[in-house]
């Protein structure tokens, strides 16, 4: 019995520490941390999620871009916050993302959020400190705490 607590205890105490280092790595953009989160959710979670982003119901939307070399169209989950003119989606793996320099080279996008298709234009990277008024507080907070410290903003067309 006592094996089994150091075992289940070492496993826990594993899993405090790679949490750990994942958060800190986030926070503090630790470049080989941040890309092996990226490259894991691109490969792993972003399938999964693409099932239903973009359909009424769900909280994931959907970015639709174009390639700047390929010219093809892809599309990538993504959290957005709408307001009355734009949308804002976080950017907690930074500015340097393919979809993100897509949209910024196309200067449009589409976005697909609750079933509807929303036609967007003149992208600006801006700080999350910025926009944090247009944010909802438990968003703004997770963003905080991950240290998210830009924002993509969009206008609708």
């Amino acid at each position: 019995m006592r094996v089994l607590a150091v075992i289940v205890g070492t496993l826990v105490g594993a899993g405090v520490v790679l949490l750990g280092l994942l958060m800190a790595g986030m926070r503090w953009q630790i470049e080989p941390l941040v890309n092996t989160v990226r490259r894991m959710n691109r490969s792993v979670t972003n399938p999964r999620v693409m099932r239903t982003a973009g359909t009424a119901g769900t909280q994931t939307s959907v970015i639709e871009h174009v390639g700047r070399r390929s010219g093809r169209t892809y599309q990538t989950p993504v959290d957005v916050v709408e307001t009355t003119t734009r949308l804002l989606i976080a950017l907690p793996y930074g500015a340097r993302t393919d979809w993100l320099r897509n949209v910024l080279a196309s200067d449009s996008a589409a976005v697909i959020t609750g079933g509807e298709r929303i036609e967007v234009r003149s992208p600006v990277v801006v700080a999350t400190a910025d926009v944090a008024d247009l944010i909802p507080v438990r968003t703004m907070r997770t963003l905080r705490l991950f240290g998210v410290r830009q924002c993509l903003s969009l206008e609708k067309s």
